[in-house]
C-alpha cells in the first residue's frame, strides 16, 4: 500500500471518528490525528464544523465546538499541523514527542516546497538540531525513510537536494495564489498553442508551394525530354533521305553483276 492511499484510510476513519464528537471529546482525536506516524494532512479533520466553529450558546441543541472553549489550545495544535511549521511551535504549551517529531517532518515539507536544494545550515536552525550528524540521521530516518521526501545528502557542499517532497494542506490564501499561477499558466499555455498551429499551418503552406513546384518541376523535364525525343527524330529521318537505305546499296551492287553476265 503506497504512503497516499494508506492516508487516505486513516483520514477517513478520523473523520468518521471526530464527525460523531463535539467539544471536549474531540481531543483525543485531534492528539491521534498529530501524533500518528503515517500522517501528514489534516484539513479534512480541520474542515469540519464541530471542530472549527464558534460555540452557538443561545442554541441549546447545538453540540459545543472547540473555538471558544477552553480546549480551544487543540484547534490550535491541529491548525499548527495543518499549516505551521516547528518555528511556530512555542505559542504550543505541550507538545509530546512524536507531535515534535511529525512537525519537524512537516517543517521539511515546507521548506522543500519552495526550494529543491536545502542548506544544511538552513535545515539546523529552522529544525533547532545542533550539530550535522543529529541532522543527517533525521533525514534518513524520519524523512526519507518514511516517504515523505527522496533526496540526496551532499556532505561536501553541505546541502539536501530533494527532487520530491509530499505536499502539505493549503494554507488560508494559497489556493488564491494557486489559481492565479495556474490562470498565468493557461494563458501561457494557450498562446504558445496559437504560435504551434500558425507555425503548423505556414509549415503546411511551405510543403503544398513544394510539391506544387516539385510537379512544375517534373513538368517541365517530361516537356523537355519530348521536345528532345522529337528533335532526334527528325534528324534520323533527314539523313536517310540524304543518303538513302543499306538496303538499295546492296541492290545496287546485285544489278551491276547481273549485267556483266
Amino acid at each position: 500500500m503506497d504512503m497516499e492511499q494508506k492516508q487516505a484510510e486513516i483520514i477517513d476513519q478520523l473523520v468518521r471518528r471526530a464527525s460523531t464528537c463535539n467539544g471536549e471529546s474531540l481531543v483525543p482525536i485531534i492528539i491521534d490525528a498529530t501524533s500518528h506516524p503515517s500522517l501528514f494532512a489534516f484539513s479534512e479533520i480541520l474542515a469540519l464544523p464541530n471542530v472549527s466553529q464558534k460555540v452557538i450558546k443561545t442554541n441549546p441543541n447545538v453540540a459545543l465546538q472547540l473555538e471558544g472553549t477552553s480546549d480551544s489550545v487543540y484547534l490550535d495544535v491541529l491548525r499548527l499541523f495543518a499549516h505551521g511549521t516547528w518555528g511556530n511551535a512555542s505559542r504550543i504549551p505541550q507538545l509530546s514527542p512524536d507531535q515534535i517529531l511529525k512537525l519537524k517532518q512537516l517543517t521539511v515539507l515546507t521548506l522543500a516546497e519552495s526550494n529543491k536544494v536545502l542548506p544544511y545550515e538552513t535545515l539546523m536552525v529552522e529544525l533547532d538540531v545542533t550539530n550535522v550528524r543529529e541532522l543527517e540521521d533525521f533525514l534518513i530516518n524520519d524523512c526519507m525513510y518514511a516517504g515523505i521526501v527522496r533526496g540526496k545528502l551532499d556532505q561536501l557542499k553541505r546541502c539536501f537536494e530533494v527532487p520530491f517532497a509530499a505536499g502539505r494542506d493549503l494554507r488560508p490564501g494559497q489556493l488564491g495564489n494557486m489559481l492565479h499561477t495556474l490562470s498565468d499558466w493557461l494563458n501561457t499555455s494557450e498562446n504558445l498553442l496559437v504560435s504551434i498551429q500558425d507555425k503548423i499551418k505556414w509549415a503546411d503552406n511551405m510543403s503544398e508551394m513544394d510539391k506544387k513546384h516539385r510537379k512544375e518541376a517534373e513538368e517541365g523535364v517530361e516537356e523537355l525530354k519530348k521536345s528532345l525525343s522529337t528533335k532526334g527524330d527528325i534528324g534520323s529521318r533527314g539523313h536517310n533521305e540524304m543518303f538513302g537505305e543499306p538496303s538499295g546499296v546492296m541492290n545496287y551492287k546485285e544489278d551491276g553483276m547481273r549485267s556483266k553476265r
